[in-house]
């Protein structure tokens, strides 16, 4: 295993932890999915994960990122890199998805919708939608630490993707667009203006562009500009999966905006190309991080040189020069003079500290039950109580999961799972709109592995059980009125192209079996498929566990 954990941070899958030195952290570099190519230049994506709607700033010799988390917690991931292409996760802005009592369970899809994040006279700002509950923003002097408690700017339905623009005169505005699901339309951008703490409207919305135009349907995404003069809205439009870049330009801020359709699929294999955030580097070059939706892989983070032609972006390589580029697989890095180290978001966790790794987040907020870190070696999961009328895993709230890190690789975790009760199960899982978990489930006074699998599990599916193997318990123990029983065991998923899984187990941790049919992955409610960690319990019964030794993401 060639990771490390990385150790800087303030809060970690909702348990609070030490803060530490932005650069104080140990570099990880993963063994599936590398951009730099180590030779000056990159290839495409530059985060084969998960990190939907993605916007950067600029701030000294570093570059922050970050992007929708929606109903998982902690929230509001803060990535940091200097050269666009090495990133690590190296914080979260959000230890609880707000309001706490409505995300302290599984809201699917709702949450944090494509944040902004922006650096001003020394203070990171990030604003956010939540289609259900209004605008909000949080702030911070240092990224790598502590972000202030969430700022409702301003209450509604229907509002996301917003961005401010601090302009040259002092004043304080904010663009966004309006989700459908919510307001009842959409395809169109609006403008206020905001106090100077940026915490209130102090002026009514005013609507600069109408994608009803028989083109440009489900404009969204807007990510405000000023340069020479121009103000500048980025906006995808066209749709997540087969739409286009387009750029608005006007001396007004209000408009009226020309527009431009400034990087498209082309001849290119890159659907999309989707919403993203565009940066400056020291060197003066532009560039411009957006994403592509791989479906169950999630919405995976590309890098694309920008130019500028007659006070116009274009993004991507442009060779018929019509000013429409289209997205790179592979290009010179930025900051091309200098070196910098290789190194990725962490995946591999061997538990051996109370902090817990930031690639981890829960399905929901993070409460006292859901397990704890330790100083033992290990993390521990409690069983979450089902339901009495359980139908699936979509209601489980302490799912502990990351996200897919490649189109190939293998998860395999060493466990130690404790049951009391019959029922009780804990495992590996593939979660998704489907899902699979390899458990390991007590029935008397033997363990049996089950391979359950579920499909369309918003819709209340019923799950499907097989059983792979049965076995004696590797220890038993007296506890209380009723004894516990344990297992040690090794459980694997092997991930290949097309989202293919195939799932295994080992006793000793050298020789695995197969099991089951092939599962294949799909996303979820707008994130892409996840893997992880899990423990249940039936309805009426106390709580089993399991203990995470370690958890390795491989060739």
């Amino acid at each position: 295993m060639t990771g490390k954990k990385i150790v800087t941070g303030l809060f970690f899958s909702g348990i609070l932890a030490l803060s530490f030195p932005q650069d104080v952290y140990a570099q990880y570099k993963s063994e599936v999915w590398v951009a730099d190519c180590g030779d000056g230049t990159y290839r495409n994506p530059v985060l084969h994960a998960d990190y939907s709607d993605p916007d950067v700033c600029a701030a000294g010799n570093y570059f922050f990122m970050t992007a929708s988390s929606f109903n998982c917690a902690p929230a509001l991931p803060i990535l940091r890199s200097e050269d666009l292409v090495n990133w690590s996760i190296v914080n979260y802005a959000l230890k609880e998805v707000v309001p706490t009592d409505f995300y302290d369970r599984p809201q699917h899809g709702k949450g944090v919708w494509a944040p902004s994040i922006r650096c001003h006279k020394g203070t990171y700002y990030i604003y956010w939608g939540d289609p259900d509950f209004g605008i909000f923003m949080v702030k911070t002097d240092d990224p790598c630490g502590a972000w202030s408690k969430p700022v409702l700017v301003k209450a509604g339905k229907g509002m996301i993707d917003p961005c401010p623009l601090w302009d040259d005169d002092g004043k304080l505005y904010l663009a966004h667009a309006w989700a459908a699901s919510r307001a009842k339309f959409n395809s169109v951008l609006t403008v206020f203006e905001l106090n100077e703490e940026g915490t209130a409207p102090v002026s009514d919305p005013v609507m600069v562009f109408d994608g009803n135009d028989g083109v440009n349907h489900t404009t969204e995404g807007a990510k405000i500009y000023k340069r020479n003069g121009y103000y500048y809205i980025f906006a995808p439009a066209g749709g997540v999966a087969t739409g286009w870049q387009l750029v608005l330009r006007s001396k007004n801020i209000y408009g009226p905006y020309e527009s431009k359709i400034v990087m498209a699929q082309g001849n290119t294999d890159i659907n999309g190309p989707h919403q993203g955030g565009w940066v400056d580097t020291p060197d003066g070059e532009s560039w411009f991080l957006h994403f592509q939706d791989k479906g169950a892989y999630g919405r995976v983070i590309h890098l694309n040189p920008m130019k500028w032609a007659d006070d116009w972006p274009v993004i991507g390589n442009d060779p018929d020069g019509d000013g429409c580029g289209e997205p790179v697989s592979r290009h010179r890095k930025p900051l091309a003079k200098k070196r910098f180290p290789i190194e990725t978001p962490a995946e591999s966790d061997d538990f051996n500290t109370r902090r817990l790794g930031l690639q981890w987040e829960w399905h929901a907020n993070y409460q006292d039950t859901f397990g704890f870190t330790s100083d033992m070696g290990f993390m521990r999961v409690y069983g979450h109580i089902l339901s009495k009328d359980f139908k699936n895993f979509w209601e489980v709230p302490n799912l502990l999961l990351q996200k897919f890190p490649a189109e190939e690789f293998t998860a395999t975790a060493k466990l130690k799972v404790s049951a009391k009760d019959d029922g009780q199960k804990s495992g590996l899982i593939v979660m998704g709109w489907d899902y699979a978990c390899l458990g390991v489930v007590k029935q008397g006074e033997k363990f049996v592995l089950e391979l359950t699998t579920c499909k369309d599990a918003e819709q209340g599916t019923p799950e499907k059980a097989s059983v792979l193997a049965i076995f004696e318990p590797s220890n038993k123990y007296e506890a209380g009125l009723t004894p516990n029983y344990e297992r040690e065991i090794y459980l694997r998923v092997r991930v290949g192209k097309g989202a293919l899984c195939r799932f295994s187990y080992s006793l000793d941790g050298k020789n695995f079996t197969e099991g089951g049919e092939v599962f294949k992955a799909r996303q979820g409610k707008w994130i892409g498929a996840k893997v992880g960690l899990f423990s249940v319990a039936p309805y009426g019964k106390e709580r089993g566990w399991l203990d995470a030794d370690w958890f390795r993401i491989e060739k």
